[in-house]
């Protein structure tokens, strides 16, 4: 279609928005402008790839939208020398983006399927410093603990996890959405604190080992 932006001039575009809303941290941005969102998303929804809205990516789980992305990440705060733990791999984008501000990204995913399609597109995108794993989200990766940085991706009801507590590294920060039925707070665990920094809404965090 004549007029048509391509995908690199909707990702600066985008970048531009994620600025423009407050997001500051360079790494971050400069990640965000990087990383092909439209590859981590179903066909019937790439033409949406860079608006600021969560779509669908099968599993009736989501992929979250850019800014939530970028503000997690830049709140964690993690060095180019951390380490971080997600849970919720999703589509990976995320942790395409979190392992470009950071050394080492492990990723956590329920759904195999997810998980082999994430792997498959972090593969091909040459991202070498991301392990993902297929399992219980709440129980971590204590074989890699502790980490510097854990974002969750999923609504933890009540509290965050306590073996992710467990896994943080002592000057290490958390970030994950506790609430109720997949709507609550943004919270933030460092130094000892708990902040709530904004409202969010999540798909739930679940329990359990994969079907």
């Amino acid at each position: 279609m004549p007029g048509a932006m391509s995908a690199a001039e909707e990702r600066a575009a985008m970048v531009e928005r994620l600025a423009a809303r407050g997001i500051t941290d360079e790494r971050v941005l400069a990640a965000m402008a990087e990383v092909p969102r439209e590859r981590f998303v179903p066909a019937d929804v790439a033409a949406d790839a860079y608006a600021d809205m969560p779509l669908p990516i099968g599993s009736d789980q989501t992929i979250s939208a850019p800014w939530i992305v970028a503000f997690s990440i830049e709140v964690l705060g993690i060095g180019l020398a951390g380490t971080a733990l997600e849970i919720g791999t999703g589509s990976g984008y995320a942790a395409a983006v979190l392992s470009r501000c950071c050394r080492t990204v492990v990723t956590v995913e329920r759904h195999p399927g997810l998980a082999e399609r994430a792997r498959v597109v972090l593969a091909e995108l040459g991202r070498d410093n991301v392990e993902v794993r297929t399992g219980d989200g709440t129980a971590g990766a204590p074989d890699c603990a502790p980490f510097d940085g854990i974002v969750v991706t999923a609504m933890a009801e009540d509290d965050v996890p306590a073996a992710l507590l467990e896994q943080l590294a002592p000057d290490g920060t958390l970030v994950c959405p506790v609430g109720h039925k997949g709507s609550g707070s943004l919270v933030r665990h460092r130094a000892g604190r708990r902040e709530d920094l904004l409202d969010v809404a999540f798909v739930p965090l679940v329990t359990g080992n994969p079907d």
